[in-house]
Parts: C-alpha cells; sequence; structure tokens
C-alpha cells in the first residue's frame, strides 16, 4: 500500500509539469494506483497508526520527480512497472495483476514520446562525447607508451581534441546541410498554386499531383476538386503540397556547432592529468579513472532512457572505452621498442 500511494504520488507530480493528453493519462494513472492503494487498505481494515516507508526505488522516482526531466523519471517507472510484484503476491487479485501490465506498456508509450523529441539532440551529444573520451584516451595512452616526453602527449592531446572536434563539426555540419537539401528537393513546391484558379474543376489533372503523393485515388480527386473550388472562389486553397510535409532536421550551424563541444568536453577528460603537471604512470591512472567514471555515466545514462538496466550499459560503455585504449597502448608499446 506505501508503494502505490508513493507511485500515485509520482504521477501527479509528473502530471503537474504536463499539459493535455499526457497531463490527462499521468492523472489517470494516478487514479489506478489509489485504486491498488484502496484494495489493500481494505484488507488491512483502515488506515494503519504507522504507515511503512514506501521501497527506495519508490522513494527515489518521487525525489527525481521534482528535480529532473520527465524523461529519466518516466525510464525508471518502466523499468519499475516491468517488474510486478503483483505475480508472486496471492493477495492481489487478477485485476491488479494485469493493471500493473498494461501501466507498463502506458509508461512505455509515454516514455517513448520524451525519447522521441530528445533523440537527436541526445544521439550528438552522448555520440560526440563518448567519441572524445575514447579517441583521445586511446590517442594520449598510445603516444604514451611509446616513451615520449611527457609535453608530447600534451600536445598530441591537444591536436587530437581539436582535430577530432573539428573533424566531427564538419561531419555532422555536411550530414545535416545534406539532408536539408535533399528535403528541399522531396518537399513539394509552389509553382502550381498560381495555375489553380484556371483549371478546369472537372478535367485537370491535380488529382494525379495527391496521388503521386500517396494519396488513394478517391481521396486525390476529392481533394483536387476542393482545392480547385477554392481556388475559383478566390479563396487561397491550401497548397499543392498537401499532407506532405517534412520535419524540420535542425539547422547545419548548430549541429556542427554541438558536435564540436560535445567531442571536446569528451576529449578535454583524458588529457587533464597531463595539463595539471602529472606525467608517467600516474598521469595514466588518473586519466584511466577520469574517463572510466564518464564512460559510465554516459553508458548509464543511454540505458536509463533507453529503458535498459543501467549498470549493463554502463559496464558496456567502459569495457568498449578501455578495450580501444588497451589495444592502441599495446600497439605505442610495440612501436616504441621498435624505434629503440
Amino acid at each position: 500500500m506505501a508503494d502505490e500511494r508513493a507511485e500515485a504520488h509520482v504521477y501527479r507530480r509528473l502530471a503537474a509539469s504536463k499539459r493535455g493528453e499526457e497531463r490527462a493519462i499521468l492523472e489517470q494513472l494516478a487514479e489506478a494506483e489509489g485504486r491498488h492503494e484502496a484494495h489493500w487498505l481494505a484488507l488491512l481494515g483502515g488506515e494503519p497508526a504507522r504507515m511503512p516507508r514506501a521501497g527506495l526505488r519508490t522513494r527515489m522516482l518521487g525525489w527525481m520527480a521534482g528535480r529532473f526531466g520527465s524523461i529519466f523519471v518516466l525510464a525508471l517507472a518502466q523499468n519499475a512497472e516491468a517488474r510486478s510484484p503483483y505475480d508472486d503476491e496471492k493477495r492481489a487479485t487478477a485485476a491488479m495483476r494485469a493493471d500493473e501490465k498494461i501501466h507498463h506498456e502506458v509508461v512505455r508509450g509515454l516514455a517513448a514520446r520524451g525519447r522521441r523529441r530528445l533523440s537527436g539532440t541526445f544521439r550528438a551529444a552522448v555520440f560526440g562525447a563518448n567519441d572524445g573520451l575514447v579517441s583521445n584516451l586511446a590517442l594520449v595512452l598510445g603516444i604514451g607508451a611509446t616513451g615520449v616526453a611527457p609535453h608530447f602527449v600534451l600536445f598530441s592531446g591537444i591536436a587530437g581534441l581539436l582535430a577530432g572536434a573539428l573533424s566531427m563539426a564538419a561531419g555532422e555540419f555536411v550530414s545535416v546541410r545534406s539532408q536539408r537539401e535533399l528535403l528541399d528537393a522531396t518537399e513539394p513546391g509552389s509553382l502550381g498554386d498560381e495555375a489553380l484558379p484556371d483549371l478546369d474543376i472537372d478535367s485537370n489533372e491535380l488529382a494525379l499531383v495527391y496521388r503521386a503523393r500517396g494519396m488513394g485515388e478517391e481521396e486525390a480527386v476529392a481533394r483536387a476538386r476542393r482545392v480547385i473550388a477554392e481556388a475559383h472562389a478566390g479563396r487561397m486553397p491550401a497548397r499543392i503540397a498537401g499532407p506532405d510535409a517534412y520535419e524540420v532536421v535542425g539547422g547545419a550551424w548548430r549541429a556542427a556547432g554541438s558536435s564540436f563541444l560535445f567531442f571536446a568536453s569528451g576529449a578535454i577528460i583524458p588529457v587533464l592529468p597531463w595539463i595539471f603537471g602529472l606525467t608517467g604512470p600516474a598521469a595514466v591512472v588518473v586519466a584511466l579513472a577520469l574517463v572510466g567514471i564518464a564512460l559510465l555515466g554516459t553508458g548509464a545514462t543511454v540505458g536509463l532512457l533507453s529503458g535498459a538496466p543501467p549498470l549493463k550499459r554502463a559496464l558496456r560503455q567502459l569495457a568498449i572505452g578501455y578495450g580501444a585504449a588497451a589495444l592502441t597502448y599495446m600497439l605505442g608499446l610495440l612501436f616504441g621498442v621498435s624505434v629503440s
């Protein structure tokens, strides 16, 4: 009962920050948790003299609901709803067990909305920062393993940061600009708009325009007749573009700037020990520790937002990053030996 009451509170706090349909859905989820609370309250014979504390996970959700974006809370709630305690609880009704499974799907749907809104920015942030972490860690360890002086390692790290950040920015700029140009070429134009008032309502090819853009024959004919009738009446009809409006993919300069900053923010971390004067094994250990913490953080964030176990994703990110660094370090050792 304590958990159900706390979960209802979480959904109400989330609903308070939403509007429209999402708010209504969250409020109805809170009401459903209230039904479950009432079930346990009836079995207890009324409000207990001393309420136990809700579980740690539920309390953490409540704390996060008022301090972080709803996408993080909904992702955690999705994991929590997936592990229903009612599957093995004899005093829970079959309807309550079914409710919890449906709640999981509802929360998954709400979290998916947030993930879709976040996907572009989040992908650029995680990809850029993680690439900077791994590539520059591998670079400084590989250079350091050859036995060069510490200032060469520092200069290599700074050069790797700038080169990688500029490369990421240029690549993102070209990618977004090319995508926008492709969409510009794909989106319907307005060339035929001025001819609409002169078309014969019974004999024209306007319906073919809509059919070419995916409409069915009957729907295309009906839309063509309506558009021409509006043009004949002197009203400005909807563009021939019809329903096919492509979503804007963002600005190329903004994407380039974000990629530069995200990569640089990750790439600076492995270089920090050398910037602050550390050398030799001490610098390597500190760099590994700092990058390891950052990789665990990005991996856990990816896992959290994707609805997967955060720890598993964090350890996977750490293993990939350390694996790349270890391989480059061994190559640096071999190169250093061969040069000697």
